[in-house]
């Protein structure tokens, strides 16, 4: 009763899409008999608020049943049983380990383990008793573990080391795309070209923003990558930055190279999309686009923009998001954009799932030859006036 009440009440259209809102809540009123715990009844409130056909509709949380889980440790590595039946590390990720989410265990300070040494056992257990090493990283994420290392698959000579699994590997793979796709890109443009990857609209997406931003700033153009942003609601300000355009040149004495005022100016710019760029993620191509920034390329974004405020409190710290706000154009118009349809690209490029596994990525390699082509018509920045002579 209450979740439906909030969305009576709160929905942004009071219409409620044209549905007879006190028949929905009796469809499925007739469903509680048979609700067993909160998951079940969590199911059918979904259902119930499901019938507006609009995204951020999300019920969850309350007094669920919470199995125990037990984390298994990570070693931020890639590794492949060897034919002497010892596990080899074939790949250490970077990591960056002053943040735990990007932290690689196997490069901390005082683990002596490189790419291509043999695990030979865990907390004393030898690998070659299992056919998975990750049988005996059970438990450990978060603890101190015990790895015995050679360079050889052999007991003669090794050592042993302390490190500390991680439960998550997905930040380390993420660092590790985002460095790929900028070196790459560096690589085709003759280091022309900067990258930056935008995972939300939140503090994660704007840090991601400031950090490869201002260090690419001496570059002459910009690929902007908004795939997978999971939205937010700062699209505003890395708009706000990146439609930045110099007012003047200044030139100080011993230097060449005239600096843009405002500094932080970027030239011709890409932006990729694709079918899991949400919410903010949704209305930062189209503020893009607005502005005319630049090209869109990739696949429609997701459509769900109508926003939300929070949860109001259900007496078992259940949550409810209930969409509140829509926007449409400033120029006005008969319909609201981007819900339930998300923003077109100007050029279409669909990855194929396979091509993705292999390491291939077709929208951006278009966007690498979009920005190439950009950059053949970019004006150079203008050179310095004559210095004036006093009079004589």
């Amino acid at each position: 009763n209450e979740s439906w009440r909030q969305m009576r009440d709160f929905f942004y259209d009071p219409g409620m899409h044209g549905l007879n809102w006190q028949s929905i809540k009796d469809k499925y009123k007739v469903l509680l008999p048979s609700v067993n715990n909160r998951t079940d009844l969590t199911y059918i409130i979904g259902e119930m608020i499901g019938e507006l056909s609009i995204g951020h509709s999300y019920v969850g949380g309350g007094d669920a049943p919470k199995p125990d889980r037990i984390l298994m440790g990570l070693l931020g590595a890639k590794i492949s049983k060897d034919t002497s039946g010892y596990f080899r590390i074939n790949e250490i990720m970077k990591g960056e380990n002053w943040e735990e989410v990007t932290r690689s265990p196997l490069t901390e300070v005082g683990v002596n383990v490189n790419k291509g040494d043999y695990i030979l056992a865990v907390n004393g257990v030898s690998t070659k008793t299992v056919q998975d090493i990750y049988e005996l990283l059970i438990n450990t994420a978060n603890k101190t573990t015990e790895i015995t290392v050679n360079s050889k698959p052999a007991l003669t000579g090794s050592h042993k080391t302390l490190m500390t699994p991680v439960a998550d590997e997905s930040g380390l793979y993420y660092l590790e795309w985002v460095r790929k796709n900028i070196d790459y890109v560096s690589s085709k443009t003759n280091g022309e070209v900067g990258y930056i990857h935008i995972p939300d609209m939140g503090t994660e997406g704007l840090n991601e923003f400031v950090k490869y931003f201002y260090s690419q700033l001496t570059k002459k153009a910009l690929i902007i990558d908004d795939r997978g942003n999971g939205g937010g609601n700062v699209s505003p300000q890395i708009v706000e930055r990146l439609r930045r355009e110099a007012a003047f040149y200044t030139l100080p004495r011993n230097v060449t190279i005239p600096n843009a005022d405002p500094e932080e100016v970027v030239g011709p710019k890409v932006l990729l999309i694709d079918q899991y760029s949400a919410s903010d993620g949704d209305i930062f191509p189209y503020r893009f686009r607005k502005y005319g920034l630049g090209k869109i390329i990739g696949r429609r974004s997701w459509g769900g923009v109508v926003g939300i405020r929070g949860s109001l409190p259900f007496i078992d710290g259940g949550t409810l998001s209930k969409p509140e706000f829509a926007r449409f154009d400033a120029a006005g118009g008969a319909t609201w954009p981007m819900e339930g349809h998300g923003v077109d690209p100007d050029i279409e490029v669909i990855n194929s799932p396979s091509d993705e596994f292999k390491g291939k990525d077709d929208q951006l390699d278009k966007a690498i030859e979009v920005i190439k082509g950009e950059l053949l018509q970019r004006k150079e920045n203008p050179a310095p006036p004559p210095y004036p002579k006093k009079n004589k």
